[in-house]
């Protein structure tokens, strides 16, 4: 599997000097399959720039997988360029256990006053497919889900493909419990062995005093979950929106850190947009 990283900020787009390095786009990744299938998580601003190079491509089938409703994770969609094309089949998947409909909630995203064009208007082939406990296939990849300690509920997506596995676990609060989340062992045992994480790491401890309950992790918390699950390497994710780039890179800097201290092999790197993976 090749990852690729479109966007890796949190709750709000940012632009500016300061964000350069890691980006200013909210959540959007792109998995392809050894076989070629496309497979998007997150529906961020950054899928707006994915879209442009699909349609260049003339790539035809896409699968997305939304892992939650919040804005940031869908305000990218109405903007996807082949949502706008006749030949494109797009299968959208994400989680039975939202307050509302799958369909319903991406209506919304294109619903007047707030945006010109509706759903049903656009020319895309359109499937939508509820994720549950049970897993399911995208070609040679095979997806387990879990659900996510947040607010508003969720799903978190393992990846699993000849033998290698990329988790992917945002907006996870690992602190704190939410009504339809887990325990902190329960995604150790999700996480385990995993080639690839890349999991939420929104606060340091200074913010967690202000902030807990909001559904995001420490860093710390992050990291540990990491060690514990054996994990090769580690992507700090979901990025604060007044995080500057000097201090994501303390934030990497003190993981890195603490991981010399354990005497661990983990790789451990802050996502960027524009960065690449392969598992």
């Amino acid at each position: 599997m090749l990852i690729r990283c479109w966007g890796a900020r949190g709750s709000i787009p940012v632009s500016g000097g300061e964000y350069l390095k890691y980006g200013g786009d909210t959540t959007s990744i792109e998995v392809v399959s050894s076989e070629g299938d496309l497979i998007i998580i997150d529906a961020g601003t950054g899928i707006r720039r994915l879209g442009n190079r699909i349609v260049k491509q003339d790539d035809g089938r896409i699968n997305i997988m939304l892992t939650h409703p919040h804005w940031d994770h869908l305000s990218g969609f109405p903007f996807f360029k082949p949502l706008y094309r006749s030949n494109s089949e797009i299968h959208i998947r994400g989680p039975r256990t939202t307050q509302d409909s799958l369909m319903k909630i991406i209506s919304r995203t294109m619903s007047p006053p707030y945006f010109p064009v509706e759903l049903e208007d656009i020319h895309a082939e359109i499937e939508f497919h509820g994720t549950g406990p049970e897993s399911f296939w995208i070609g040679p990849v095979r997806v387990t889900t879990i659900p996510l300690n947040h607010t508003n509920r969720g799903v978190g997506y393992r990846l699993e493909e000849d033998g290698k596995c990329f988790v992917f676990l945002t907006d996870n609060e690992l602190a704190h419990p939410h009504p339809s989340g887990l325990g902190f062992d329960e995604y150790v045992r999700f996480s385990e062995g995993a080639d690839l994480l890349f999991h939420d790491a929104e606060f340091t401890p200074e913010d967690y005093e202000q902030t807990r309950g909001w559904g995001h992790s420490l860093y710390t918390d992050t990291l540990n979950l990491a060690l514990k699950a054996g994990v090769k390497r580690l992507g700090l994710f979901h990025h604060n929106q007044d995080r500057t780039d000097e201090e994501i890179d303390r934030i990497e800097t003190d993981c890195r850190r603490i991981i010399r201290e354990n005497g661990s092999g983990l790789e451990c790197f802050a996502v960027a947009t524009g960065v690449e993976a392969e598992v």
